[in-house]
């Protein structure tokens, strides 16, 4: 199973943004933190910046928050870069003549829409500024 790393990284990044506010940081040194492609650091930014988490390239040094980090949740960032939406997927190629492979999936998908709902409202409660301020305490 490939598990997508959107998320963390996207996340990784406005921390990445937020911790050194107002110095010159480039896609290169994003990558390096990140430990991934200057090109899929780019990628994720403008995803943020379609998705109004992130201002339009300007003179800035760096890239820039549009609002507060405070303001900025868990499920904003989720919902900007990842495609699917969906954390747990059902195997859609069950045995239809077995009556449990006929029957697991709306089973499952009625638990794992359950699932996602809970997601979502504790992503909603985590706010990057929550990120932030931890990340920050550890680097001290």
């Amino acid at each position: 199973m490939k598990y997508s790393h959107r998320l963390s990284d996207a996340v990784h990044i406005l921390t990445y943004l937020e911790i050194y506010h107002g110095q010159k940081i480039s896609s290169q040194d994003l990558a390096a933190s990140v430990d991934a492609n200057p090109s899929l650091i780019r990628s994720l930014i403008a995803k943020m910046v379609k998705a109004g988490i992130l201002k339009p390239k300007s003179d800035a040094p760096a890239p820039q928050l549009s609002r507060p980090a405070a303001e900025i949740t868990l499920l904003d960032v989720y919902y900007a870069v990842e495609e699917n939406h969906h954390l747990l997927h059902i195997d859609e190629q069950t045995n239809q003549q077995c009556p449990v492979g006929k029957n697991i999936q709306p089973v499952l998908g009625k638990a794992y829409d359950q699932i996602q709902v809970a997601a979502e409202a504790m992503m909603k409660q985590i706010t990057l500024q929550d990120v932030v301020d931890e990340v920050a305490d550890r680097i001290k």
